[in-house]
């Protein structure tokens, strides 16, 4: 990404499809530091960058505290008792997302299940209970 990235507000609110609200969030907690010009503020490659990990951070479903964590990891390049740090906090992560999808699978498969029963009652109308 150039260096000259000089995004607005809006059109960091824009790139990333977040609202207003949580822009000016992730400011007043610090994740993002954008430079000020009177009333108004810009975002240079660096908080572009950053957005971007503070985002994948959220899909993965960590929460802003690793967030921050995680952001410190990538700008200082690291030390290995923050790397090992970050690594078991990411396999906490997987193995709660992979819980998650373990319950979810279970979940659709009741929902098909009561869904084709529903379909069996359809193309059985005479056996269906008349109200």
């Amino acid at each position: 990404m150039s260096d000259t990235v000089r995004l607005s507000f809006k059109e960091m609110c824009a790139r990333f499809d977040v609202t207003p609200r949580t822009l000016r969030y992730y400011e007043y907690i610090e994740l993002l530091r954008p430079e000020k010009e009177g009333r108004n503020r810009f975002y240079g490659a660096r908080e572009v960058a950053r957005m971007t990990l503070i985002l994948r951070g959220r899909r993965f479903g960590f929460s802003l505290e690793e967030i921050r964590q995680w952001l410190e990891i990538y700008e200082t390049k690291g030390t290995v008792p923050q790397l090992r740090a970050w690594v078991e906090m990411a396999d906490r992560q997987v193995a709660e997302l992979t819980r998650q999808q373990a319950e979810l699978a279970v979940t659709i498969e009741d929902l098909r299940a009561l869904r084709d029963e529903a379909q069996g009652l359809i193309a059985a109308p005479e056996e269906t209970p008349q109200k």
